[in-house]
């Protein structure tokens, strides 16, 4: 016990334990903490992750809407496979 107090007074001193606690303070107890960093961090690549995935359902439908003005046969094609639109003299079976 003896030896514990001696280690403990050589190389304990008041001002390193305040920096320890003021070291923990900012590191776990802060708004600023390094959890709360790691969080942040995580939900932005998840936000990330969503805008490139919007942006590829953006591009298809621009190039979708494109090819529809400008192109009388994909239009057709969308109407008939989507809205199940038809000719007056064709019928029309949908297979599902």
């Amino acid at each position: 016990m003896d030896n514990l107090k001696a280690w403990c007074r050589r190389y304990l001193s008041f001002t390193l334990l305040a920096a320890l606690v003021v070291l923990a303070v900012v590191l776990f107890f802060n708004e600023n903490s390094l959890v709360h960093t790691i969080d942040q961090e995580q939900r932005i690549s998840e936000l990330k992750a969503q805008i490139e995935d919007a942006t590829d359902t953006l591009e298809y439908y621009r190039d979708l809407n494109n090819s529809l003005r400008h192109d009388r046969e994909t239009m057709e094609r969308i109407v008939r496979e989507q809205h199940h639109m038809q000719h007056p003299d064709e019928d029309v079976y949908i297979f599902r």
